[in-house]
C-alpha cells in the first residue's frame, strides 16, 4: 500500500538546521507517509546528516541543483502520496501538523490546498512570540492570493496530489521532456505563481486551519535577507502571472505590489535593517496609498517601527520593540485560541 502522504523536503546547504527539520518529520502523531529528501547538489554535509537517519520511510533522491521549484518538482515526480507535505531544510513541524491537515482533507473534498498559521523563530530555533496569520482562512480568491498570499510561506501547505495533476505542464530538461509543477524558472516567489495557478485553472478551493502548525525560520542569510533580488524575483513572478491571467494583473498589480512592499519592509524591520525598512515602507505607500485605509493599523505600526529603529538609539528601540512583540503575541493567541473555539 502507498503512504497516505508524501512529505518533500528540498535540501541545499542547511547542515546547520536540517537535523531539527527531519527530526521534526519523523515525530509527527501522524505516521502514515513517506520522507522524500531531495538533494539539490548541496555542498556542504547536509546530505551525509541525512543520511545518519535510519528510518525506513526516508528516501534521498540526488539531482543537479535546479532550485526550489525544481527540488519540490522532483519531489511531486516521486511521491506516492494521496496527499503531498512540503517542508523547507529550515523550518519545522509541531507533532501534530500532518495529522490535522491529513483530517481536514479528508473532511473537505472539495478542498485542494489546506494551509495553516506558523509562528516565527529565529536562527537559534527560538519563539520569536509572533505568529504569521492570514485574515483570511476561507473564500481564497487569485486577487486575495498574489496580494496576501494567505499560505504564508512553503512550510505550510498540505495539498491533494490530484491538483497539481490538474495543473501539470511539460518542459525540456537537457533531453528529456519532465512534467513541472512549479515553474522551474521561478528562483523565488515561485510559491504564488503555482497558487495563482490553481486557484485560476482548478475548481480545488484553498483553506486555512487556525492553528500554528508550522515554525517558520527568519533567516538572515537566506532568500528573505536580500529583499532587492527577492522584490525583483517577485516582479518577474507578476509578469509571469500576466501571461496567462492579464485581467488579474492589470487591476490588482499596484495594490499587491504595495503588500508586497510592506512585506519585505516588515522582514527588514526583523532583521535590524533600518534604512532598508524605511524606504520599502515608504515605496509600499506612495505605491497604493489605499493600503493606509485597508489596512491602517498593520501598515501604520511597519511605519512606525521602521522610522523607531532608524531614530532611536537601539537600547531605547529593543525596549519599545519588546513591548510591542508582547503585546502583538498576546492579541495573536487570544486570535488563534478564539478561532480554534469556533
Amino acid at each position: 500500500m502507498p503512504p497516505k502522504v508524501s512529505v518533500i523536503i528540498p535540501v541545499y546547504n542547511v547542515e546547520k538546521y536540517i537535523t531539527a527539520t527531519v527530526s521534526s518529520v519523523l515525530a509527527q502523531t501522524y505516521s502514515d507517509f513517506e520522507l522524500l529528501i531531495i538533494d539539490d547538489e548541496s555542498l556542504d554535509r547536509s546530505i551525509q546528516i541525512c543520511q545518519q537517519f535510519t528510518d525506513s520511510r526516508i528516501k534521498i533522491i540526488h539531482q543537479k541543483n535546479r532550485g526550489l521549484a525544481g527540488a519540490r518538482n522532483t519531489g511531486i515526480r516521486y511521491a506516492q502520496g494521496e496527499y503531498l507535505a512540503f517542508l523547507d531544510g529550515d523550518d519545522l513541524w509541531l507533532p501534530e501538523k500532518l495529522e490535522k491537515h491529513v483530517t481536514h482533507l479528508d473532511h473537505s473534498p472539495s478542498v485542494g490546498v489546506s494551509f495553516s498559521c506558523s509562528a516565527f523563530i529565529d536562527e537559534e530555533g527560538q519563539n520569536i512570540g509572533i505568529y504569521q496569520m492570514p485574515k483570511k482562512l476561507q473564500g481564497i480568491t487569485p486577487s486575495y492570493i498574489i496580494c496576501r498570499n494567505p499560505i504564508g510561506n512553503g512550510s505550510a501547505p498540505v495539498i491533494r496530489k490530484q491538483v497539481f495533476e490538474a495543473i501539470k505542464f511539460f518542459k525540456q530538461q537537457g533531453a528529456l521532456v519532465e512534467s513541472c509543477y512549479f515553474d522551474p524558472h521561478c528562483r523565488r516567489s515561485e510559491d504564488i505563481e503555482c497558487w495563482v495557478r490553481i486557484a485560476i485553472q482548478t475548481s480545488w478551493q484553498f483553506e486555512g486551519i487556525s492553528e500554528a502548525l508550522t515554525l517558520y525560520r527568519i533567516n538572515s542569510h537566506g532568500l528573505s535577507a536580500n529583499w532587492v533580488e527577492q522584490f525583483e524575483s517577485w516582479q518577474r513572478v507578476i509578469e509571469k502571472i500576466r501571461a496567462f491571467a492579464p485581467e488579474l494583473i492589470s487591476q490588482w498589480e499596484k495594490p499587491a505590489k504595495a503588500y508586497q512592499l510592506r512585506y519585505l519592509a516588515r522582514r527588514a524591520v526583523t532583521l535590524r535593517t533600518p534604512s532598508m525598512a524605511v524606504e520599502l515602507i515608504n515605496r509600499s505607500v506612495t505605491t497604493y496609498w489605499r493600503i493606509l485605509l485597508e489596512e491602517p493599523r498593520r501598515t501604520l505600526l511597519t511605519w512606525i517601527a521602521a522610522y523607531f529603529l532608524l531614530l532611536l538609539p537601539q537600547v531605547f528601540y529593543n525596549q519599545i520593540e519588546a513591548i510591542a512583540l508582547k503585546v502583538t503575541e498576546i492579541s495573536q493567541k487570544r486570535y488563534l485560541i478564539k478561532q480554534a473555539s469556533l
